[in-house]
């Protein structure tokens, strides 16, 4: 049995994020499934050192003063949910002894790894990371002991010295298992390393086996959900709509504290575990969140998920996969289908056992 760390976008996200953290848990699951050891490494990347997760607004899409406002209403949610998501990260996992940055990396030979699994996430997005030396595998304890696993480049934009960059750092991996298809043809040209397209790890786990993370029930009255990761207009007026005509209450996962005054159930201090009830006990989700669409789908919820610009490709890339496109909607006035959730699930169980496979190789090799 060897040791493998991982490395990704998870303990110092300057916002917690339900994605970052649940695709760490399930990514240290699917670990486990291959008869290998998952340790977390407390591992801080440079451009998110200086961040204060407690004050978040610096790490923003939206910089506009009405923004701003919401972010000091929700303070006293978001040093709830921060607190929740700590403790997720301390009883949750088997973490590095010490904590890691550019400046001690060359220590981390004393937790005894066998290699590194780089993911999931957009981890490799120049937008968000630039080339993190951890993320690409660039510390020499990490080159050619490393794979990505549905590492995401996210909607990248690359200058010509960007892609040299690029070309040179992806040699530091043994393999590289992607999760979108739109850089995949470019790195099979440009690289000499494996290329595999992976599914988000979220999806290598059934939904039973979120069991022993998931809270107990949240609300009594039958309930609508929103998951907002950027403020949306449309969104809401949708998401109210709906509920209004079904009767349905709106419990409200967002910085919009000010939507309390129109009887949403405000929960942005729901952690990991409530957030996952949340989904799974909701009548309805409306989200525009890359990982809300995905349990929303593992739980069998009806959904809908907005387009918010920046994370469009990741999700129509998996909406087609699933085949149901049209759940994507930009206006919230389009039409769509049911969803037959028995043929979604048996596409997934097709990506995820190709992807399970690449893994279970990497990891055995």
């Amino acid at each position: 049995m060897k040791r493998f760390g991982t490395i990704s976008y998870n303990i110092y996200c300057n916002f917690t994020n339900y994605g970052s953290a649940l695709q760490t848990w399930a990514l240290h699951q699917a670990i486990k499934k291959t008869g290998n050891t998952p340790v977390l490494v407390d591992y801080c990347p440079d451009i998110l050192a200086d961040k204060d997760p407690l004050n978040p607004f610096g790490n923003m899409w939206d910089k506009d003063e009405e923004s701003k406002r919401m972010v000091e209403l929700t303070m006293p949610a978001i040093r709830t949910n921060y607190e929740k998501f700590d403790r997720f990260y301390r009883e949750r996992f088997t973490r590095t002894k010490d904590s890691y940055t550019s400046r001690n990396f060359r220590e981390i030979a004393k937790e005894k790894l066998d290699g590194f699994v780089c993911g999931s996430d957009t981890i490799f997005c120049p937008d968000e990371f630039g080339f993190d030396d951890g993320f690409y595998a660039q510390y020499p304890e990490m080159r050619g002991r490393s794979v990505s696993y549905a590492a995401s480049f996210g909607d990248p934009h690359f200058s010509e010295e960007d892609y040299a960059t690029l070309n040179a750092r992806l040699q530091n991996f043994k393999a590289l298992g992607i999760r979108e298809e739109q850089m995949i043809p470019y790195l099979r040209e440009h690289t000499a390393v494996p290329v595999e397209r992976t599914i988000d790890p979220t999806l290598l786990l059934t939904a039973d086996e979120y069991e022993p993370i998931t809270a107990s029930l949240q609300m009594k009255e039958k309930y609508l959900l929103v998951y907002a990761r950027r403020y949306s207009p449309r969104m809401e007026d949708f998401a109210e709509r709906l509920a209004r005509q079904n009767g349905w209450k709106i419990v409200d996962i967002s910085l919009r504290a000010v939507n309390a005054e129109r009887g949403h159930v405000m929960r942005y201090d729901a952690g990991v575990e409530e957030f996952l009830s949340l989904v799974k006990n909701a009548e309805y989700v409306v989200t525009n969140s890359f990982h809300g669409m995905i349990f929303s789908v593992q739980f069998r919820r009806p959904f809908v998920v907005f387009s918010r610009e920046q994370c469009d490709n990741k999700i129509e890339e998996l909406l087609n996969l699933f085949g149901i496109r049209d759940r994507m909607l930009i206006t919230g006035a389009e039409t769509f289908r049911e969803i037959d959730y028995d043929a979604v699930h048996s596409n997934i169980a097709v990506a995820g056992k190709r992807s399970f496979e690449f893994l279970m190789k990497e990891l055995t090799l």
